[in-house]
């Protein structure tokens, strides 16, 4: 396979964009774990076997579960058997699609006109504080998970009336845009981490960015989210000239998406073939900051002139973006850090997803993507903002169709071996037996 046609420097690999031998990817704890190339041997390293100890994990989550959070589902959902799991939110959504047992809402003290309001007021957080408290309490926890930093923080004071472990795992607006927004959360951070057993997150990148926050690096550990690789058929894409060339997008609506990115790079390439088709699937959320970008989008839309070769399908469950990946040749993520410092944090599971499907990926170089999508062996990445050097990615692919397969084969195996849900669930139980084992 020749080489992409940028060959500048992927962040955190020590190597030029286009090399084919990719490094090797380690978290920021210098032991064997998460080593990339020793996921063959994973399943022995971390093997959970029927003698495990019982555990008690209390999930502490504010929604059990946005429609965009399929990871979150399957990470609790693969925990081995001798793993209890409770879990503690203060409201729930889409259970159609992500039911599991043992989910705990706090119960809503006001009509629902008046819940909107309160769920974000002073007393709501001390409601939900005391809630995961009570929870704690009544399954007598060993483990504390709480999802995103900025709730850990706030599950501290539940921490003090019991003997429990705390694990915290960080995601992405927790780690770049909260502290950059407002420097009081580097403070409580530093506190959180004094008080935490364990720090998680996805990936080498935002391992550095919690060490950068004060966190002691024996605390910070890579936990990989793992996709249900054997729930995703392997469908390697083929396409040849003449045929309509399709591109899916996938995402909500936030400038750290990079979406405009992606249209304007089809907008270059729309001359190269006889037919562009574009699905975008995703939608703003309710904030201002998403509805901004929303409008942006639309703007960029027509300023492409693409309108004419775009569906706008909105958000979608998690099995109709399957469905709609298997029609497409082409998934376009170019995530970027936005203006209020907002970022991916690790790498958007979807990427993961669509490549398991056999779909060739282009992206950029932001954050752990670099672990996810090695360039030039699994993928194509170009540097952040730069709509210019996407489209010179996708059209090396659509010169070279025929050279596809191999790309498209050492992506899915790269997923299997390191991305596998049931194997980094696995390891998600060792680590909560260590930590319950220090104390």
């Amino acid at each position: 396979m020749t080489k992409a046609p940028w060959t500048g420097t992927v962040p955190g690999c020590n190597r030029a964009a286009g090399d084919v031998n990719p490094p090797v990817h380690e978290c920021a704890r210098g032991d064997l774990r998460m080593r990339a190339g020793t996921s063959a041997n994973a399943d022995q390293a971390f093997d959970v076997g029927a003698a495990a100890r019982p555990l008690r994990v209390l999930h502490a989550v504010p929604v059990w579960l946005p429609r965009t959070s399929t990871w979150l589902f399957n990470q609790v959902k693969h925990l081995p058997r001798h793993v209890t799991n409770h879990v503690a939110c203060r409201e729930t959504a889409h259970l159609d699609q992500f039911a599991i047992d043992n989910i705990y809402p706090l119960k809503q003290p006001f009509p629902w006109p008046w819940f909107s309001r309160w769920r974000t007021s002073p007393s709501m957080v001390e409601a939900f504080v005391a809630h995961v408290s009570r929870m704690a309490r009544r399954f007598r926890t060993d483990v504390l998970h709480s999802h995103w930093g900025h709730y850990a923080y706030r599950n501290l004071d539940a921490l003090q009336e019991h003997r429990m472990a705390h694990v915290v795992t960080f995601y992405g607006k927790d780690v770049g845009y909260l502290p950059m927004s407002d420097p009081v959360w580097r403070v409580r951070y530093r506190k959180l981490f004094r008080q935490t057993d364990l720090v998680l997150c996805e990936g080498p990148h935002m391992a550095q960015c919690i060490r950068a926050l004060e966190c002691p690096e024996e605390k910070v550990d890579v936990q990989r989210l793992g996709i249900d690789v054997d729930h995703i058929a392997y469908q390697p894409r083929a396409w040849s000239r003449g045929d309509p060339f399709r591109v899916l997008i996938a995402a909500t609506f936030r400038q750290k998406k990079g979406i405009p990115d992606a249209l304007q790079a089809l907008g270059c390439i729309r001359g190269d073939v006889d037919a562009l088709e574009i699905t975008i699937i995703g939608d703003a959320s309710d904030d201002d900051r998403s509805q901004r970008e929303k409008q942006t989008i639309l703007q960029t839309l027509h300023g492409c002139g693409l309108q004419d070769c775009t569906r706008l399908l909105g958000y979608q469950p998690h099995a109709v973006l399957l469905e709609e990946a298997y029609r497409h040749h082409l998934f376009l993520s170019p995530s970027l850090t936005a203006d209020d410092g907002d970022t991916e944090g690790g790498a958007p599971v979807t990427l993961i997803e669509m490549a398991a499907t056999g779909m060739p990926i282009v992206s950029t170089t932001h954050c752990d993507i670099p672990s996810v999508v090695l360039h030039g062996r699994t993928g194509l990445l170009a540097p952040e903002r730069s709509p210019t050097i996407l489209a010179e990615q996708i059209r090396w692919l659509l010169e070279g169709p025929d050279t596809w397969r191999p790309m498209l084969d050492a992506a899915r195996l790269h997923i299997e071996q390191n991305f596998n849900v049931v194997r980094q669930a696995r390891r998600l139980a060792e680590l909560y037996a260590e930590v319950c084992g220090r104390r």
